[in-house]
């Protein structure tokens, strides 16, 4: 690598950790040790992608009142937490207590509960509930981070092509695809925090339902299918290995966001997938190897584990411009 290379990618790793402060994600804004509770009215309740939100009309700890916007997790998080898109509706009364913004003009809250006008009280704990293990793949599984760094932003260590760098450089969460409702295929659909199902419909076929998309990833077995017309799914096969799960996809389209937060995708883009199961088959582990010489001068591999939960009907919401915009400004 050369030393104009090198120069670049360190000026490109400050500029994604001096951005990383501000991303929507650190939500750098939130005093977590400034805990405030309200009681208002709901204006707005928003079941939506990219996440739920409230705003309520509110006294501010001046007395003034003011509207509030809260903001809560995505859809399948809020109900993982027993919440409904019937929580709150606008008119009905709100008390709340969550982290304020170090900005005391500003009105915008996290939070740790909510109460409804009845009493119902609502939290942000998640409900565990007891779930059979899978033996061939099949269920609804969820991202388990463990010691693995969250994809808020470019992985600075990847191999990228000098088209790439730019890119990379210049790297700004509002330019993630689903701000503007558009859903990136895999791998990157794979890594965003929201539950999949895996079903087995015949023994020739695999479903992938990926919760709030509507188009499902099909992959077969049988390699003499025809592939159709290039998508940000690709064309997906799937053999067998020992017990693990392999499968390969080609036939991509190109794809904002189609390899990793920050990181486009060309029609050249190659997947490995390798599944393996945890011994006690409530756990699994997607080795993800990707090329794209558009983009990258080699492959990559990312490796993420995602543990098994209780089987039930995925959420599919719509995606609005207003969630997306409080969802990008929350970290302001």
């Amino acid at each position: 690598m050369n030393n104009n290379r090198v120069s670049f990618l360190l000026c490109a790793c400050a500029l994604l950790s001096a951005r990383a402060a501000v991303a929507h994600h650190s939500h750098a804004n939130i005093d977590p040790e400034d805990i405030q509770r309200h009681t208002g009215v709901v204006m707005e309740f928003g079941w939506t992608m990219p996440h739920v939100y409230i705003k309520a009309m509110a006294p501010n700890p001046n007395g003034e009142l003011v509207e509030y916007s809260i903001e809560l997790l995505h859809p399948p998080g809020m109900a993982q937490r027993g919440w409904s898109r019937d929580s709150f509706k606008p008119g009905d009364r709100i008390t709340w207590e969550g982290p304020a913004d170090r900005d005391p003009n500003r009105y915008y809250s996290g939070l740790r509960w909510a109460e409804t006008g009845s009493g119902e009280r609502l939290s942000m704990e998640r409900s565990e509930l007891p779930t059979e293990p899978s033996t061939d793949f099949s269920g609804i599984w969820v991202r388990s981070l463990g010691g693995a760094r969250p994809d808020y932003q470019p992985p600075a260590d990847w191999p990228y092509t000098d088209f790439a760098m730019p890119l990379i450089a210049n790297f700004n969460e509002d330019q993630n695809p689903q701000l503007d409702c558009q859903n990136p295929g895999p791998p990157k659909s794979t890594l965003l925090p929201y539950p999949i199902r895996i079903s087995r419909p015949d023994d020739q076929t695999i479903v992938m339902d990926y919760e709030l998309r509507e188009d499902p990833r099909i992959i077969t077995f049988d390699a003499t299918r025809e592939p159709g017309d290039p998508s940000k799914l690709g064309y997906s096969v799937a053999r067998l290995d020992g017990t693990a799960l392999v499968i390969e996809t080609t036939n991509f389209a190109a794809d904002r966001w189609g390899i990793q937060t920050g990181v486009d995708s060309s029609e050249q883009k190659h997947l490995v997938e390798r599944l393996t199961f945890e011994p006690d088959g409530l756990a699994i582990n997607i080795e993800m190897t990707v090329t794209d010489p558009v983009y990258l001068e080699g492959p990559v591999v990312v490796n993420r584990r995602y543990v098994k939960v209780p089987d039930r009907e995925l959420i599919v919401v719509e995606c609005t411009r207003e969630s997306a915009r409080l969802f990008l400004e929350g970290g302001l």
